[in-house]
């Protein structure tokens, strides 16, 4: 008896040892604790770090994260509204936000990831068949033409791009919103979602490139219209700048040779208007450069015996030779 006193003794102090390690556990900064008892949730969520106390043996500490949790969907092949199939890869960003109703639905993060993946994947193919192409590949909608205040209205509608009514952005808001919602009911909040890669399909390409090609080529023929209008406009501000000139210096020229023609027949006039013989010697000067500008060695002339122009010739006797 005396030899069993110390083994029921060591007993007994294993027993309390396992009951107070059995009835107290910590709980960090990054988690939150679902106590449960015979499998069923006991008591309200355990949200604030330090040592707490439980029953013993008959429960259980189940520990949930309650740090931003990250998911990264796998990238999956989807058609868009025109018919146009894309590999998308799609990740987000969650938080376990009621821990009760998130232990109750799904019990861990396997079957958390699990149901998202469902979620998000239904969520994501309904706006992507939503919306077209270019929709999702676009950041934003605001896509204007350069210098588009100097096109005219017939030049801007030839210009025209693909019109854009939303862009990837608001696409992704329409993920995020719908799927929100669903999730919510398992005691998730999702924070944000974003669209990490998409991909043409090898089908597709071709289409995508011939339309990328297609918008370029119209850009490039908008600029070269632009620069041909450009050019034509210089063209004619120099062909009239040039006509302008030319008017102006043949104006002034013949001004000049006006008033050189004045004054000359004005000095001529004061020269041989200065006595009557020196009118007669001007006449008679003028018509010997007359008969020397218009008789040659080959000029026959039918002349009137009382022209001018003969007056000179009457008493000129032939030389004898």
């Amino acid at each position: 008896m005396k030899n069993a006193k110390p083994f029921v003794a060591l007993v007994i102090l294993a027993i309390v040892a396992l009951s107070i390690k059995g009835a107290l556990y910590t709980v960090g900064e990054v988690e939150q604790v679902i106590i449960t008892q015979f499998g069923k949730p006991v008591g309200d969520p355990v949200t604030t770090a330090g040592l707490h106390v439980k029953t013993p043996f008959i429960q259980d500490v189940n520990t949930i994260d309650k740090r931003v949790l990250e998911w990264d969907g796998a990238a999956s092949d989807m058609p868009t509204k025109d018919k146009l199939y894309i590999s998308v890869d799609l990740f987000a960003r969650w938080r376990i936000t009621e821990p009760l109703q998130y232990f109750l639905r799904l019990r861990d993060e396997h079957s958390a990831q699990s149901r998202l993946n469902d979620i998000l994947g239904s969520e994501t193919r309904n706006a992507v068949a939503k919306h077209k192409l270019i929709e999702i590949i676009r950041t934003t909608k605001n896509r204007q033409p350069l210098h588009e205040e100097m096109l005219t209205e017939a030049e801007r509608k030839l210009s025209n791009l693909v019109p854009i009514q939303k862009g990837r952005k608001l696409v992704e808001e329409e993920i995020f919103t719908a799927a929100a919602e669903k999730i919510q009911v398992f005691g998730i909040e999702l924070l944000d979602i974003r669209f990490k890669r998409i991909n043409y399909n090898a089908s597709v390409r071709p289409k995508i490139y011939d339309r990328m090609i297609s918008e370029r080529r119209q850009i490039a023929e908008r600029f070269l219209s632009e620069g041909n209008g450009e050019a034509a406009r210089i063209r004619g501000n120099r062909l009239r700048d040039l006509n302008k000139i030319q008017s102006e210096a043949y104006r002034q020229v013949e001004e000049i040779r006006g008033l050189a023609d004045a004054k000359a027949a004005e000095i001529y006039a004061m020269a041989y208007n200065q006595s009557p013989q020196a009118v007669n010697l001007y006449e008679f000067t003028r018509t010997m450069q007359s008969y020397r500008t218009i008789i040659t060695e080959n000029t026959t002339l039918v002349l009137s015996t009382e022209s001018d122009l003969f007056k000179f010739l009457k008493g000129i006797k032939p030389t004898k030779e």
